[in-house]
C-alpha cells in the first residue's frame, strides 16, 4: 500500500490547494471561481494562523488533498471550534483513507490544544460516501440547517 504522509502546508502549496479549491466547487456546486481570488485567499489564510490552517495529504511525492480548518468560539463551551472546510482529494487517489488520515492527524493537533472543543463540518445533503466516512470517523449528523447571505457589492 502506498504511504500517506499528512502534513501542515505552507506557503509552497498554495497553487495546489487553490486548483483544488476550483475543482471542488465544479464537481460540487457547479460553481467556476476565479482562480487568483482562489489564490489570495488561500495565501491570506496561510500567513495568518490565528484564524485557521490548511493539512495536505501526499502520496507519490505530490499533495494529493487538503483540508481548511477555521475557528469557531463557542461561549456555551468557552472552546473553540475546528471547522472542517474545504475537504478535496484528488478523484484518482480517493477511497483510499486520505481523508481519515487528514482527520486523525487534526485530531492529534488539537489534543495539543488547551482551547479545542470539538470538530464540526458541513457536507452536501446527497454526498453520501463523504457523509459515511464522517460517522465511520465518529462524527453525527447535527439538526441544523445552513443559512447565507453572501456580501453584495
Amino acid at each position: 500500500m502506498d504511504t500517506i504522509n499528512v502534513r501542515l502546508a505552507q506557503l509552497g502549496d498554495a497553487e495546489d490547494i487553490a486548483v483544488f479549491n476550483g475543482v471542488m466547487a465544479k464537481e460540487t456546486e457547479g460553481k467556476t471561481l476565479l482562480p487568483d481570488v482562489v489564490l489570495a485567499g488561500v495565501n491570506t489564510l496561510l500567513k495568518n494562523p490565528s484564524q485557521g490552517f490548511y493539512v495536505v495529504a501526499e502520496m507519490d511525492f505530490k499533495v494529493v488533498g487538503c483540508l481548511m480548518i477555521t475557528k469557531e468560539w463557542s461561549d456555551w463551551r468557552n472552546g473553540v471550534f475546528w471547522w472542517i472546510q474545504s475537504v478535496f482529494v484528488k478523484k484518482e487517489y480517493r477511497r483510499r483513507g486520505i481523508y481519515s488520515k487528514m482527520y486523525g492527524f487534526i485530531k492529534q493537533l488539537a489534543r495539543d490544544q488547551k482551547d479545542v472543543c470539538g470538530f464540526r463540518l458541513y457536507v452536501e445533503q446527497n454526498n453520501t460516501i463523504a457523509q459515511e466516512t464522517y460517522g465511520k470517523l465518529g462524527m453525527t449528523q447535527l439538526p441544523y440547517l445552513m443559512f447565507e447571505e453572501s456580501k453584495l457589492n
